[in-house]
């Protein structure tokens, strides 16, 4: 399993390679890796293609079921539609994994055109707005690396306002404002996103934000 597993990380990192470069990158001979990588394509988690292999249906599959915590997306979903259509924004479910920012769900506006490449599964680094909300909140998946210098002063202001904000700072012409949602003990388990474009005021959406968050975050303490 171990081999097998690192076959698809393999794929996953190159998008799509030959038997050659993979086995070299997981240190396996190339007998053993063709015979994983055909378990793999038997089972769908993994598919032949003109370079080589890539990933299947099935790895697409089990991860759109994935979520850190039970109900988190049945919770957001019908909140996430409302806010969507009162602002006519693209609305994000996120959460904090391994550093990065992952987009584990979402909901297009009708200026979706902001975030055209917007996608179930997409990462983006920590410092946008909804991943700055969970490590100013103590996310336990908190970023390791040596944080800005002048990220204490930014994380008070994030906790005070109750949102986070990020005008251009990652994507160019993509600006969003963010809040945590929590659990049933309070701590941050995931963020919600409101993306737009820099026509848009960021300081008249963050209200219906924080409201929409509020709803999620009850729904999963069971109020």
């Amino acid at each position: 399993m171990e081999g097998a597993f690192a076959l698809l990380g393999a794929v996953e990192r190159a998008g799509e390679a030959g038997l050659t470069r993979l086995a070299a990158e997981c240190g396996l001979p190339k007998t053993t890796a063709h015979r994983l990588l055909e378990q793999l394509v038997d089972l769908g988690a993994v598919e032949r293609s003109r370079g080589g292999y890539r990933m299947g249906p099935l790895v697409f599959r089990l991860g759109r079921s994935w979520q850190p915590y039970p109900g988190l997306r049945a919770a957001a979903r019908a909140p996430a539609r409302r806010l969507a259509r009162l602002t006519g924004a693209t609305v994000a479910l996120n959460v904090l994994r391994e550093g990065r920012t992952l987009v584990l769900d979402w909901t297009p506006g009708d200026d979706g055109g902001a975030i055209g490449a917007l996608q179930d599964g997409a990462t983006f680094p920590w410092f946008t707005a909804a991943g700055k909300v969970l490590v100013a909140g103590a996310h336990p998946c908190t970023p390791t690396g040596r944080l800005p210098a002048a990220w204490q002063r930014e994380a008070e202001a994030i906790r005070e306002r109750g949102a986070a904000f990020d005008r251009e700072g990652v994507v160019s012409g993509v600006c969003c404002v963010a809040v945590a949602l929590h659990g049933p003990t309070g701590a941050p388990l995931a963020s919600l996103a409101l993306v737009t474009d820099p026509e848009h005021s960021l300081d008249r959406l963050v209200g219906a934000v924080q409201q929409t968050g509020r709803v999620i975050s009850a729904a999963l303490r069971g109020r």
